[in-house]
């Protein structure tokens, strides 16, 4: 299947939206499935970093960590999931529109099943992961140009 890609323009510069974006704590802040996000580990945030995120996919809630596989800031970054049934794989990258005051943010979201994952993600995770993107970068802007 191919992936969801959604994009949104903020009125911040990509240095902010790109270091709010890798605050791997701030999930929930933005992300309507997200009910919990807790960085694993005391380093800077960067290739390897790990976030254990907690999803609520239809009426199951789903553990699993995410791992960041690139770190170019403040451009771009690619999080990965490493365990659980369903596995997400984001690319997430910011381009400087015109004088660098602005952003445009695009966020590409692909997924792996296992087990169980194999019927959830077509059936649930899939459609609601498509849904929710649009409304989760409209409430990314909003809190961004507060």
């Amino acid at each position: 299947m191919s992936s969801i890609k959604e994009s949104v323009e903020i009125a911040r510069r990509p240095e902010d939206v790109f270091s709010y974006l890798t605050d791997l704590a701030r999930l929930p802040e933005w992300q309507e499935s997200a009910l919990s996000a807790t960085p694993l580990g005391d380093a800077p945030v960067g290739v390897g970093s790990r976030v254990r995120v907690t999803r609520q996919v239809g009426r199951r809630r789903i553990p699993m960590t995410m791992e960041l596989s690139e770190f170019e800031a403040p451009r771009s970054f690619r999080m990965d999931g490493v365990d659980g049934p369903v596995r997400g794989h984001v690319r997430g990258t910011v381009e400087p529109v015109g004088d660098g005051r602005r952003s445009l943010v695009t966020l590409d979201l692909d997924f792996e099943s296992h087990g169980i994952g194999k019927v959830l993600v077509p059936l649930v995770v899939r459609p609601q992961a498509k849904k929710e993107m649009p409304k989760n970068e409209q409430h990314l802007k909003e809190l961004l140009e507060r």
